[in-house]
């Protein structure tokens, strides 16, 4: 039996490790659009905020390991563009860019998520990065190096976590949220605290307030908040 695997970061590994310890026989090859196979996606946020100071150590395994280990065939760079379910093939691009047909007997689509992007004038500034993969990370600390000040939209679980890393690397870092506190699942009480940690870490929390648009200028970018506050700042997450 074949079994293609359509994404290879947590979900799509984790299928193809179970089914190998199911059946040793079976030829498993799986396509990932990215250049990791494997990373630690809670690390990412410590690596920007340069608790973990080397990028290797956010990666979990590598194409040759898992193939010594498990006998996966897990190819990088390579981005299923098509199916065709009946002929029971996927169209693939290689990372030279070629595609080529694949076939399968059995096929898992574990194709991941895009970090969401609300729909705000500016955002595609290149001063503005989303934080859910390595080259993510990379970018924002490319962009951290030179930084001052940054802006982190939303107050959630991962906005919160950006914006603690950017603040220990001694950028003036602000959150801005559209709810009434950050963390909006939390009560009040609760979010309170939590509005407390982030102040004793110098970080501004501007809430029940959304990004309306962003300007971009050489050297920063100009943040337009609803309640009609301009921030400029060099960093966006």
């Amino acid at each position: 039996m074949k079994l293609v695997v359509v994404g290879g970061v947590a979900g799509g590994l984790s299928f193809a490790a179970r089914m190998r310890r199911l059946d040793e026989s079976a030829e498993i090859v799986v396509f990932e659009k990215g250049p990791y196979p494997s990373f630690s996606n809670c690390g990412l946020p410590f690596y920007v905020g340069q608790e973990i100071s080397a990028r290797e150590s956010l990666l979990l395994n590598t194409p040759q390991s898992l193939q010594a280990k498990l006998n996966l065939d897990v190819r990088v760079n390579h981005e299923v563009i098509d199916l065709d379910a009946e002929a029971k093939t996927v169209r693939v691009r290689g990372a030279d860019g070629r595609e080529f047909t694949e076939g399968y007997d059995k096929l898992i689509l574990s194709p991941g998520a895009k970090a969401a992007r609300p729909p705000i004038v500016g955002l595609d500034s290149l001063r503005v990065r989303t934080l859910r993969t390595v080259n993510d990370a990379q970018r924002i600390v490319d962009l951290a190096e030179s930084a001052r000040s940054a802006l982190v939209i939303g107050g959630g679980f991962i906005g919160i976590e950006a914006a603690e890393a950017l603040a220990r690397r001694g950028i003036n870092t602000t959150i801005v949220e559209g709810s009434a506190h950050v963390m909006p699942p939390l009560d009040l009480e609760m979010a309170h605290l939590v509005t407390g940690a982030l102040r004793s870490l110098n970080i501004t929390v501007i809430a029940n307030t959304r990004v309306t648009q962003i300007r971009d200028f050489p050297a920063h970018v100009l943040v337009e908040l609803s309640d009609g506050q301009c921030l400029e700042t060099e960093l966006i997450v």
